[in-house]
């Protein structure tokens, strides 16, 4: 989609960071389009907004941050997503990987327990078009049974422990990407199999913030 702040110089960065993600090992060419898609600077305070197209994570408030493009890429192309796919994702942040998986063509349905970060992002990511993703402020322990059963599940921050009422949420033959540890995180990726079990598959490690249970009300937690 166009947008009249994404500048043809904007365009060429991000065909850059497109390339420099190819040499670090993505191939998946619906997670390389969709980045070369998303207007990454749009997500950014201004502070870092010269910095936006570096292959780097950055500070969002609230002790968050916007997710280093390679890992972003990373945890999108596990999920081997399908066009029309319903995606649950915890943890909106800045919006940046919900836009992502929605330029590959998922129903994007995604969970932010700050409020302050959800007030943000929301009208940010109608005001940029992505008009279809649809954000909730609550828990992302608890997912959103309500919507479910998901095709996939995105964690975009560590877990300790494997939240079993997400997994609950996932379709018989969908795929659940995690990252699981405590200082250090490895990648999982976790398909529901038809009798019900589950398959586990182990990746690289990465660092992400931590999965918290419950939701922040501005300084409170309710």
């Amino acid at each position: 989609m166009t947008n009249p702040n994404d500048t043809y110089r904007h365009q060429g960065m991000r065909k850059k960071l497109v390339d420099e993600l190819r040499e670090k090992g993505i191939v998946d060419e619906n997670v390389l389009g969709a980045m070369q898609r998303v207007p990454r600077h749009l997500f950014f305070d201004s502070a870092f907004l010269d910095r936006a197209y570096e292959d780097k994570a950055f500070p969002i408030g609230e002790g968050q941050t916007i997710s280093q493009p390679y890992t972003v890429a990373y945890q999108s192309s596990l999920l081997n997503l399908k066009k029309g796919e319903k995606v649950l994702e915890i943890g909106t942040g800045s919006g940046y990987q919900a836009a992502v998986l929605f330029e590959m063509g998922a129903k994007v349905f995604s969970i932010e327990r700050q409020r302050k970060l959800y007030e943000k992002t929301k009208p940010l990511l109608a005001n940029i078009g992505y008009t279809g993703v649809k954000t909730f402020y609550g828990d992302g322990f608890e997912g959103l049974p309500t919507f479910a059963p998901f095709d996939k599940i995105l964690i975009t921050a560590g877990a300790a422990e494997l939240p079993q009422k997400l997994l609950a949420q996932l379709k018989p033959g969908g795929i659940m990407v995690i990252p699981m540890g405590d200082n250090v995180q490895l990648m999982k990726r976790f398909t529901r199999l038809p009798d019900g079990g589950l398959a586990e598959e182990t990746f690289d490690s990465f660092k992400f913030v931590p999965l918290l249970h419950g939701k922040v009300n501005g300084s409170k937690t309710q």
